[in-house]
């Protein structure tokens, strides 16, 4: 616990057992306020949740063996999607392991850590008492540090409870986390191709966000006079409006053209995942400058000109500080106007409702709004087109796209203090975690959940027809959402539609600052940017 107070962590998620009942008992005297949840794969979502609305660390406490399983699919998100989460779980007592023999010991595994091994930046086993503050304290400097990413610990039971001698934890040092100087030759490297650049486009990716880069990115973007494209993961980095914002994501032709006629791609803490590239259809660029910490990282997918290995800020800061001011940002940004212009009015020529369940939305909630979305069709609409208008301010299922997960996820980002926060899942994924209205409710979280009921997995209803396959196994018997958030005395209305109504009702539920649900009882189809309509083939 002291190691955790040191590293500022003020809120952690979790769920009691037989062995890691030490950890309660000194929590009750610790300023950290312990959220309890009904489920362990809760307990990660959450931290996760809590990790990308606030840039803090997400801790998730958790027992042995069973408890600790529970927690793979979360944290496995937190991987793909490089977050910083600390998953502390217990292990059978020290004395009754035998290593690589399964002795029949309550909750035990013959190999607890390994199971964690591919989806961790690192899984840290802990084989003494004086061990655990280092142990913690290491785990959390090495989630945050970049990339980000979860890191496990195991504590044997019977350490919780053994003697040791308290060792002093210093704060976290946020500057020990700093990447130095940029390095001059791979600067120069890229400035020479940028200056030569006619048609240059900035992509930033989630790496460019969690380093703070929206400011440099956008000055970057200005003197180059470039359009600016926004991965998933990186939404609201850039706020719209900017005249090099492109508001949609590159899965329309209107923006994918964009990427076509450049010369030059600046890939700013971006891998160029499959998701936001169509599976790689997009074309290999002319020439290409990725800005990224992660050498390996920034090649894997595409061949750059010159990888500058550096925080995205400071790195894409120092080249826009060295690039000559160019004319045509005007025309640029009349281009971009009517561009995203354009993408708007023929989304609302094919998709009406869609559209307007994406300007309801955005009329419905403040600007300081978390919203979270589940793998569900309305959650592609808003990860495709949604205006986030801040950084931190949309989270995407991009990595595992675990489904189930925007519900327990909501639940810690609304405990970041980082604004009201919004869940949108669809029937299907909210039953996922439709147990912890209970830890809503006994916990008094903030946290307006959004279910859209289409009657079944929409998506995947929509392959097995385009495929002509039997609807099978997709069309669900449901419970009375309604009834079930009141039966845990939470608030729930429900609303026909994704229009007028739908909005005022979002508007007055993010307004009571409790936990609430909203039904809304409406079909969407699936948006462009979602594989089986990709226009790149």
């Amino acid at each position: 616990m002291a190691a955790l107070e040191a590293a500022g962590v003020s809120v952690a998620f979790g769920l009691p057992g037989v062995h890691n009942l030490p950890l309660w008992r000194e929590l009750n005297g610790s300023p950290i306020r312990l959220v309890g949840v009904r489920h362990e794969q809760t307990a990660a979502y959450a931290a996760d949740g809590y990790a990308r609305a606030s840039g803090d660390v997400g801790v998730a406490l958790t027992t042995t063996g069973p408890g600790a399983a529970n927690t793979l699919a979360a944290v496995g998100e937190a991987w793909a999607s490089r977050q910083p989460v600390v998953v502390i779980a217990t292990d059978i007592p020290s004395t009754a392991r035998r290593h690589g023999v399964w002795r029949g010991v309550l909750h035990e595994a013959t190999d607890q850590a390994a199971m964690f091994m591919p989806v961790v930046k690192e899984a840290i086993r802990v084989h003494a008492a004086d061990e655990i503050g280092p142990a913690v304290a290491r785990a959390i400097r090495t989630a945050l540090a970049p990339p980000a990413r979860p890191v496990y610990v195991e504590i044997p039971t019977d350490l919780l409870s053994a003697n040791t001698r308290l060792k002093g934890s210093d704060p976290l040092s946020r500057g020990g986390l700093d990447l130095g100087s940029v390095d001059r030759d791979q600067l120069e490297r890229a400035l020479a191709l940028l200056e030569r650049a006619r048609r240059p486009l900035v992509w930033a990716g989630g790496g460019a966000l969690q380093s703070g880069a929206g400011e440099a990115v956008a000055r970057l973007a200005e003197r180059l006079v470039a359009p600016v494209i926004l991965t998933f993961s990186a939404k609201g980095l850039v706020p719209p409006g900017h005249p090099c914002l492109v508001e949609s994501s590159p899965h329309v032709p209107e923006a994918g053209q964009l990427w076509d006629e450049a010369d030059v791609v600046v890939a700013i803490g971006s891998d160029l995942d499959g998701m936001m590239t169509q599976a790689w259809k997009q074309p290999q660029p002319p020439h290409l400058v990725a800005i990224n910490v992660d050498p390996t990282d920034a090649s894997k997918n595409y061949r750059p000109d010159v990888v500058v290995e550096a925080d995205a800020a400071k790195a894409t800061s120092a080249l826009a500080e060295r690039l000559g001011e160019r004319g045509g940002l005007d025309s640029l940004q009349r281009r971009v106007r009517d561009l995203n212009r354009a993408v708007r009015e023929r989304l609302t020529r094919e998709e009406p409702e869609a559209s307007a369940f994406l300007d309801v939305v955005e009329g419905a909630l403040p600007d300081d709004a978390v919203v979270v979305c589940d793998m569900c069709i309305p959650g592609y609409w808003l990860g495709g087109f949604h205006r986030t208008p801040a950084p931190r301010k949309f989270s995407y299922p991009l990595g595992w796209g675990t489904l189930g997960c925007a519900f327990p996820q909501g639940l810690g980002a609304a405990l970041a203090g980082a604004g009201p926060a919004v869940s949108i899942s669809g029937d299907g994924g909210f039953l996922y975690a439709c147990g912890e209205l209970a830890a809503a409710k006994q916990e008094n979280i903030p946290l307006t959940a959004v279910i859209v009921d289409d009657g079944g997995y929409g998506m995947i209803r929509y392959d097995q027809d385009l495929h002509g396959d039997p609807r099978e196994g997709v069309d669900l018997a449901n419970p009375d959402f309604v009834a079930l958030a009141a039966s845990f005395g939470i608030r729930a209305d429900s609303v026909d539609g994704l229009g007028e109504h739908f909005g005022m009702a979002l508007k007055g539920h993010v307004a009571l600052k409790e936990p609430t649900l909203l039904v809304a009882r409406a079909a969407l189809g699936p948006p462009p940017n979602v594989s089986p309509r990709w226009y790149r083939r």
